[in-house]
């Protein structure tokens, strides 16, 4: 790494620490710690949020995806937004009553504490499963741009993210969000003009792409195999959105640190639409390396734009680039420590009887931040070990874990309903019996090569279709369990 480059990204470095000590003396209660005190602004919140949900997987993963195929990975972004907008008009407002500190506190009110807990259990294995595979994928550039193995260069993300999350809580967290994401769009624009020029220039390389196929963006056929369609874009990235950003905690910590319902609103609507500009910015970098001829068939997926950067992009945007993506990998681990820590701290350690002294669940926090960081690092490290020799793209690797458990999550609160008969261990049932399923439906193609045959139709399902049969199993063994315990009662 030229010393230009190496200075940018050991300024981002500072920065950030920086960022994290000077927010650390606001920090006086756990609510200052894990929601910023209930004051942040939905602009901050909306790119948070787009940071957050996208962060490595967007610079990396999605560039080759592009470069592999064509733009109809936009049909799960419009999905997205349609997800955002019901979670916006039936989930939020459920979340503003009262003083509710993680996202599964709701539901203790309408099942029970064990249902609470069950449904936090379930986040924090996701979470943690699915954000070790995030991590991973920061490391890949930061590995390649200084020489250093990928395991050495989760180590060090691990250390800096650890210690600013520890000293600035959900504040700091925020704040670094919104300064990632603006380095790394703006290295993926000027990446972008650069693959364009490289190609011979923006008409040369749209009218290439154009010929060969790599312009469609909509996929009108109705397929459970295919990958990107625009029925499966819109049924499964809504419902898998509407997950994420409706049940997952790491999402909707976020909404409640905003000042008011209509704040969250915005902050939510707005972050999909955003995130369809994203998501269309790196498509077009990735046909524009594919143009230029720099996405040769052998090259792993998840290798074409961390190898453009380091060959082709210019000293001072190259730096400015891997500092980008080492930023968003930051994110990711730092907004995981936080949100994983408030869950245990609220979810479990309170709800279980601790003292509830503001100040006491603040030093809670803070030990359990300490150890979930330690349990990132670790999970990415295992992860780097057993993806070293495959070629499925990371972005997908993730959300195919995070489905095991989204269907679930979202099911339950589905059961939540008013109007619906189920009890908490009809909810519960539901829940794990999902799980269980999805396990099998995820890992069915590994379970196939391992002899079990009759699992070759569900090894063929996409995974937009993952979230939707797993919400759908819940629901119906749920309501099935609620109708047996009638009856038996």
């Amino acid at each position: 790494m030229a010393p230009l480059d190496l200075a940018i990204v050991a300024g981002y470095l500072l920065l950030t620490l920086g960022l994290g000590w000077r927010i650390a003396r606001r920090q006086a209660t756990s609510t200052d710690y894990f929601l910023g005190a209930r004051d942040l602004p939905a602009f901050a919140v909306l790119l948070s949020i787009v940071a957050t949900e996208t962060s490595a997987l967007t610079v990396i993963s999605v560039p080759g995806v592009g470069a592999r195929g064509d733009l109809g990975f936009l049909q799960l972004a419009f999905g997205y937004l349609v997800g955002r907008i019901g979670v916006a008009v039936w989930l939020l407002p459920g979340y503003f009553h009262g003083e509710q500190e993680t996202a599964y506190q709701r539901l203790e009110s309408r099942f029970g504490p064990g249902t609470r807990r069950t449904l936090s259990a379930t986040f924090l294995v996701t979470r943690f499963l699915a954000d070790g595979v995030r991590i991973f994928a920061g490391a890949i550039p930061l590995a390649l741009a200084t020489g250093w193995t990928v395991s050495t260069a989760i180590l060090m993300m691990g250390v800096v993210t650890i210690a600013y999350t520890l000293l600035g809580g959900l504040r700091a967290v925020i704040w670094a969000d919104v300064i990632q994401l603006a380095i790394y769009v703006t290295g993926g624009i000027a990446a972008l003009g650069i693959a364009w020029s490289l190609a011979g220039g923006p008409g040369a390389a749209l009218a290439e792409a154009g010929a060969a196929g790599r312009l469609q963006m909509i996929d009108p056929a109705f397929s459970l195999t295919r990958t990107y369609t625009l029925l499966g874009g819109l049924v499964g990235g809504a419902m898998l959105s509407a997950a994420s950003h409706g049940t997952d905690h790491l999402i909707v910590q976020r909404l409640l640190a905003t000042r008011s319902l209509r704040q969250a609103r915005i902050a939510l609507v707005g972050s999909g639409v955003a995130v369809i500009g994203q998501f269309l910015l790196f498509l077009l970098v990735g046909s524009a390396i594919w143009a230029a001829g720099f996405a040769p068939e052998g090259m792993l997926a998840d290798e074409i734009f961390p190898r453009f950067i380091i060959e082709h992009l210019p000293t001072g945007l190259r730096g400015l680039l891997i500092a980008g993506i080492l930023a968003a990998a930051m994110s990711t681990i730092s907004s995981s420590i936080n949100a994983l820590a408030s869950s245990v701290t609220y979810d479990w350690y309170a709800a279980r009887g601790a003292p509830k002294d503001p100040t006491r669940l603040l030093r809670a926090g803070r030990w359990f931040s300490a150890g979930w960081g330690l349990a990132l690092v670790g999970g990415a490290l295992l992860i780097a070990a057993a993806a070293a020799r495959t070629d499925t793209p990371i972005v997908v690797l993730a959300l195919s874990i995070a489905s095991i458990t989204y269907g679930a999550l979202l099911g339950t609160y589905i059961l939540a309903s008013e109007r619906c008969p189920a009890a908490g261990t009809d909810a519960i049932a539901g829940a794990v019996a999902s799980m269980l399923a999805m396990l099998g439906v995820v890992f069915a193609r590994t379970l196939v090569t391992w002899g079990v045959g009759w699992m070759e139709p569900l090894s063929r399902l996409a995974w937009p279709w993952f979230v939707p049969l797993g919400t759908a199993l819940t629901v119906t063994v749920g309501l099935a369990s609620s109708l047996i315990r009638g009856r038996a009662r």
